[in-house]
């Protein structure tokens, strides 16, 4: 128990994923540790999956992993009403500096079914930097239905029935379990996510891996997960000129919201909040200190936390996720 550490803003240590599409934006635009090589692909900011744990860098709990804190005191951490024994959300930002593979994510009934249970994943984009020609690839085509899918698939031609668009830095891409997705070139990404490592690929563009081989594709299991209702996702935008925070994604998963002018409140409802500056920087500010963030920073406030503002400096951006 926490009873004698009074709660305060949690920073953690970022987790590092190097794959075969990643960049140097990691460390470029958002201040990220990456080393000399050329495919830093993902920074995993708050995540408390399996070996995946993040490690308190600040204040008198640094050290401890999310997974500890939970063990210790989950009210504390996550909120008295919480129910979840591990923490259910995961926060990265994405450096796609080549186009990532189509996948499609199971729901929570499906993953609860696999070999390796684990949570479905329903996830939202946020776009922190779009190259010109940069696509998002979200959902299938109107009327693509599994036999569709199927054909194209078999003959090595998943994009031609895939929606995309070219994303704007700002917009927002709520991808729900079941949606076909990939995030093309070109492309730096916040994501929000269920904390889970679940993936279905459908297509990797016809290119090998790091081995000189193909990458494996899950065939039978994207078939059997793939949402054939839905059809194409569109980006969502906020409102550049409101003030206060603005609600940009609500599901049973999370809820994802933006600040970028004025000034808003966080904390002190008993629930956890998690904090990210994607663009910019921002002033958070508690009863004990007044803490500068940076562009790329993030932040744990735990269930325990007391109210707090947050103030966006100009051209900047928060969000949200709880």
């Amino acid at each position: 128990m926490f009873e004698k550490e009074s709660p305060y803003p949690l920073q953690f240590r970022p987790l590092i994923k190097q794959t075969l599409w990643g960049g140097c934006k990691l460390g470029q635009l958002l201040g990220k540790p990456i080393g000399d090589e050329q495919n830093y692909a993902e920074s995993w900011e708050i995540v408390d999956h399996g070996q995946d744990q993040s490690v308190v860098e600040n204040g008198p709990l640094a050290g401890q992993t999310l997974s500890g804190l939970i063990q210790n005191d989950a009210a504390w951490t996550l909120g008295s009403s919480s129910k979840e024994a591990k923490f259910p959300l995961l926060l990265k930002y994405l450096d796609c500096n080549r186009v990532l593979s189509v996948q499609v994510h199971p729901d929570d009934a499906y993953g609860a079914t696999m070999e390796v249970p684990d949570r479905g994943k329903t996830e939202a984009w946020y776009v922190v930097d779009a190259e010109p020609e940069s696509l998002i690839y979200a959902g299938l085509k109107s009327g693509v239905d599994r036999d569709a899918l199927a054909a194209a698939m078999a003959a090595g031609e998943t994009d031609r029935v895939l929606h995309s668009f070219h994303p704007s830095r700002g917009d927002c891409v709520f991808i729900p379990a079941g949606t076909v997705h990939a995030l093309g070139a070109g492309l730096v990404i916040a994501e929000i996510q269920q904390s889970s490592d679940t993936t279905f690929r459908l297509f990797d563009w016809n290119r090998v891996g790091a081995d000189g081989n193909p990458r494996p594709l899950h065939i039978e299991q994207s078939l059997a997960v793939t949402d054939y209702e839905s059809g194409p996702v569109e980006a969502l935008q906020s409102d550049p000129s409101a003030s206060g925070w603005q609600q940009l994604v609500a599901c049973d998963k999370f809820v994802l919201s933006s600040l970028e002018n004025g000034s808003g409140v966080v904390g002190g409802d008993g629930r956890f909040h998690i904090l990210t500056v994607p663009i910019g920087t921002a002033t958070l500010t508690t009863d004990d200190a007044s803490i500068q963030l940076r562009r790329g920073q993030s932040l744990l406030l735990p269930a325990a936390m007391p109210e707090c503002s947050i103030a966006v400096h100009a051209d900047s951006t928060v969000l949200r996720a709880e």
